[in-house]
């Protein structure tokens, strides 16, 4: 076994190749170091082997741990998988002795919640399956395994309420996780592309979430769930508009306050969407919308300024794209400072020099604050790109180009499915059609 396991890994140094004898046998272990816990081999292997209390053949036979290999070809997997491979009586046996480096109980990082549930998934698969089975715990969760990519083999496992999941949408899922071909696979934004396709979507289809509580409630209605070795996000489908809209604590606030919520961030995301292309609309085309005052304040706020409104919007709207973008890429301590500060200081000085109006400011401020309102920061980062071709439609055609550019939004979204589910549903049950799973009809 050490010869051939040798001609596999000839240039690995963290490779060990140990011969034991005792007076009963002798055997052969090999195993990667960095890939494995020590102390395992010890206590389970080189320990009871030496002290003979036991017959070690007899511990290799009876203990369930210890599984015998028969393929070949399996060993190179089982090294590179953490297991330690052992040789005795010409028989092979693997143990699994995988280190695994985590943090115990993650908290969450990206969905925060006051009331609800702080721990998050973790990148140790057992650790998620615990909290995920811990919070759901019945007997119709199924938890399916599958491996994707010729080089990482990253183990991926989806998870569905048998009772309650949809057969098409499973057998979907099931078909595209067994026909992934890639080298790699790291992310859950690497799976959701490949899952999603070739497709160009402006909206995202799939919900990737840290928080066991969306999981399982995502579970009890029937939604599949996946979750990646060495990832602590999940990915949660079929998803709707509205699933990306929802907070965790809607279900944990007071009922009015939540629909008061709920309707704030609807009214958000409207204004992120069409304020920069309804200031250039009213400024340029319709002023007489405004009373005499607003529209005489507007006019003077933008008498120093040498351009058109749309020179100004656009201005502004990159200095709030770069500012976004480098307080995502900055260390986390001086991140939200120097974004703040920078903010504040260009906001005044290109406003004292002319190049952009008070108002705009105004509004600039107005289209960050609501992008941020979003719960989920994947459909934020589609609603940030939303507003540019609304822009571009504002000055030509004005008000009637935002109008008709709404519309041809609401349409697309009507038209969108998520592993066959229409995207913006909203009553009624939803049944496939025979012969086609991207097609539904409501009951």
């Amino acid at each position: 076994m050490l010869e051939r396991i040798r001609l596999l890994f000839a240039e690995a140094v963290d490779m060990k190749l140990e011969t034991l004898h005792n007076s009963e046998m002798t055997i052969e272990i090999a195993y990667i170091a960095p890939l494995c816990e020590e102390k395992k081999i010890s206590d389970f292997i080189i320990v009871p082997f030496t002290r003979e209390a036991y017959p070690f053949q007899k511990q290799l036979d009876t203990n369930p741990d210890y599984v015998r290999v028969e393929d070949v070809a399996k060993w190179q997997d089982l090294l590179l998988r953490g297991n330690v491979l052992i040789e005795a009586n010409r028989a092979i046996y693997s143990l699994e002795v995988t280190r695994i480096i985590s943090i115990e109980n993650p908290q969450t990082q990206v969905e925060s919640a006051i009331q609800g549930p702080q721990l998050a998934l973790s990148e140790n698969i057992n650790i998620s399956l615990n909290l995920v089975r811990s919070m759901y715990p019945s007997p119709e969760l199924s938890v399916e395994e599958h491996t994707i990519g010729s080089l990482s083999k990253t183990p991926v496992f989806a998870l569905y309420d048998q009772r309650r999941v949809d057969p098409s949408v499973l057998e979907n899922v099931r078909s595209k996780l067994t026909t992934i071909n890639v080298e790699m696979l790291q992310a859950a934004g690497d799976l959701e592309k490949l899952l999603v396709g070739k497709r160009k979507h402006l909206f995202p289809t799939l919900l990737i979430t840290e928080r066991p509580d969306r999981i399982t409630k995502a579970l009890s209605k029937g939604k599949i769930v996946i979750l990646l070795k060495g990832n602590m996000f999940a990915i949660i489908l079929p998803a709707t508009f509205f699933d990306f809209m929802h907070a965790m604590e809607d279900d944990y606030d007071a009922y009015w306050m939540t629909r008061f919520l709920i309707f704030l961030r609807y009214a958000s995301i409207v204004l992120t969407i069409t304020l920069p292309a309804l200031y250039i609309s009213v400024v340029s085309y319709n002023p007489e919308l405004f009373r005499v005052q607003l529209a005489f304040s507007i006019a003077g706020s933008r008498s120093a300024v040498p351009y058109p409104s749309f020179v100004e919007v656009f201005i502004m709207l990159f200095m709030i794209e770069t500012l976004i973008e480098a307080s995502i890429r900055l260390p986390r301590y001086i991140g939200s400072t120097a974004t703040t500060v920078g903010g504040l200081i260009l906001g005044q000085a290109a406003q004292q020099a002319g190049l952009v109006s008070s108002i705009m400011i105004i509004v600039t401020s107005v289209v960050a604050i609501s992008n941020f309102v979003i719960p989920v920061n994947s459909l934020s980062f589609a609603v940030r790109f939303l507003k540019y071709p609304l822009i571009l439609v504002s000055i030509f055609f004005g008000i009637s180009g935002v109008a008709v550019g709404m519309f041809v939004y609401l349409t697309y979204l009507c038209n969108l499915r998520s592993f066959g589910k229409p995207y913006m549903r909203i009553f009624g049950k939803l049944r496939p059609l025979e012969g086609d799973v991207g097609q539904v009809k409501l009951k």
